[in-house]
């Protein structure tokens, strides 16, 4: 990581889900998906184009990279800028980084022109990614403190108390390893090391990414 101030949290999908709509006898069927990768995200769409091979038109959209730096929609046959870039504008005001949506349309036989292709496959997105879960993945810093077994107890009442997740190995001594945003660092290693009266052993990582459910 560069610096600090670069970091900004953003979301991504934990578990994908599928949404459906209907618009004047069109179905809309939204199936979303992480991908860490342009290879994961095409794999995903060659999945769903497979599955939904009868369907006229299996359009998506995809954001990949802790910054969002790589993005890519295609209509699939839609008039162009109607199905695509509205499902990845779905993605992107949503905060979604490492994701893919597909949004199959079965055909009814009604037109519904450009304002209302964008208006389905925007409503279709969203139903797909209201039925997925998805978490947080927060900047701040990995904190490993090594403490004996007089210690723990303190460290885990302290982390409790303001709600930080922990995990802990117990061999000779313990090693506690959990995660703080940017701001809260020197605040809570602060207070670990008050409450150990400095004879822990504390690590401090680089910035990172963690996620946050």
């Amino acid at each position: 990581m560069e610096s600090d101030r670069r970091l900004e949290e953003y979301k991504i999908i934990a578990r994908g889900g599928s949404g459906e709509i209907e618009e004047k006898k069109s179905r809309f069927i939204a199936h979303t998906a992480a991908a860490f990768s342009e290879e994961e995200a095409l794999a995903f769409v060659e999945a769903k184009r497979k599955q939904f091979w009868d369907a006229r038109h299996n359009c998506y959209a995809y954001v990949y990279g802790e910054d969002g730096q790589t993005m890519r929609f295609f209509d699939d046959g839609e008039p162009s800028g109607t199905a695509g870039r509205p499902i990845l504008d779905v993605l992107t005001s949503a905060g979604l980084r490492n994701a893919v949506v597909v949004v199959t349309r079965y055909f009814g036989g009604t037109l519904l022109g450009t304002g209302g292709l964008v208006r389905a496959y925007t409503r279709a997105a969203q139903a797909g990614i209201a039925a997925s879960d998805v978490c947080t993945m927060c900047p701040g810093y990995e904190v490993r403190v090594v403490t004996d077994y007089n210690g723990v107890g303190k460290v885990q009442y302290l982390l409790g108390s303001r709600g930080i997740p922990m995990e802990a190995d117990y061999t000779e001594q313990v090693t506690i390893r959990f995660h703080v945003p940017l701001a809260e660092r020197d605040a809570v290693v602060g207070a670990v090391t008050e409450a150990t009266a400095g004879r822990a052993g504390i690590s401090v990582s680089e910035p990172l990414y963690y996620r946050r459910e």
